[in-house]
């Protein structure tokens, strides 16, 4: 039994993980049973969070000494002084303008876009390749580093904010549509083109009604999350209420602040609501 047993330790450390264990049944025949993995993956686990522990430099004192200022200033949010509804507005509205106005053009320069990146549409491997490269870079892109670009091109202002997030519309829906095109039925779309039809009229009359749908759904999607976007593009200098929320965290006028929140949150929910009740209409 010692021998069995000095032998087993002896057995190199990475054959007693990664390789199978060998069993004999009462018959005779061996079967291999795949060694568990748990032990590795929380030990790699354990390094990994350690390791980011050290390099955030992350201390759990710091959070039970200053916590009662997160409760401090949340208190003082949610007490919002509604006298600054007033200041409020504008912004508000300039921030609506941007999303809606971005999300507009961002959508409507993503569908050709989308139809070039298809590979059932377009048989240019070139040409795809090329489009969805330049489709990856803008998704790379943050939002706020989009609009920094603008301001500094454009001036400070919703101009620039427009800018940044018809980039990221563009983006982002450009995306989700090639997917969405690359799934649809393609039989009218070759009748057509057997017709006689070019590849536009084709698109236009066979495959459009069938992405119609999808498209105004991500419309609609990429406006939500544009409202929350243009929020605080004003920290950038692109307007909207992200000036408003800079400027009341500098004065530290977290009552201020809780208005500013306040109304937005409404907008938000209500944007979203009807976004999502129309989008179960279309689906």
């Amino acid at each position: 039994m010692a021998k069995k047993k000095e032998a087993a330790y002896r057995v190199p450390l990475f054959d007693r993980i990664f390789k199978p264990e060998i069993i004999t049944l009462k018959n005779g025949s061996t079967v291999a049973r795949p060694r568990s993995r748990t032990p590795l993956i929380a030990a790699i686990l354990i390094a990994v969070v350690w390791a980011s522990i050290q390099l955030t430099g992350f201390d759990i004192g710091i959070i039970i000494r200053r916590g009662h200022q997160f409760t401090y200033i949340l208190a003082r949010i949610f007490h919002p002084n509604f006298s600054y509804f007033g200041k409020v507005v504008g912004p508000l509205l300039d921030t609506i303008k941007m999303s809606i106005l971005g999300s507009v053009l961002g959508a409507t320069l993503a569908l050709p876009f989308a139809v070039v990146a298809s590979t059932n549409i377009n048989k240019s491997a070139l040409a795809v390749s090329l489009c969805r490269f330049l489709l990856n870079i803008i998704r790379t892109l943050p939002t706020l580093v989009i609009a920094k670009f603008a301001a500094l091109i454009f001036g400070l202002g919703t101009f620039a904010g427009t800018v940044a997030i018809t980039v990221f519309t563009f983006g982002v829906v450009s995306k989700m549509m090639y997917e969405a095109i690359e799934t649809i039925d393609m039989g009218a779309f070759e009748a057509m083109e057997s017709a006689g039809g070019d590849k536009f009229q084709s698109f236009r009359t066979a495959c459009f009604p069938q992405i119609l749908p999808t498209y105004l759904s991500y419309c609609l999607y990429s406006l939500e999350m544009n409202i929350r976007a243009a929020a605080i593009l004003g920290y950038v200098g692109a307007g909207g209420l992200g000036l408003l929320i800079n400027e009341r965290i500098g004065w530290r006028d977290y009552e201020g602040l809780g208005m500013v929140l306040l109304a937005l949150f409404v907008v938000v929910f209500i944007i979203e609501n009807t976004s999502q009740y129309l989008r179960r209409k279309l689906s």
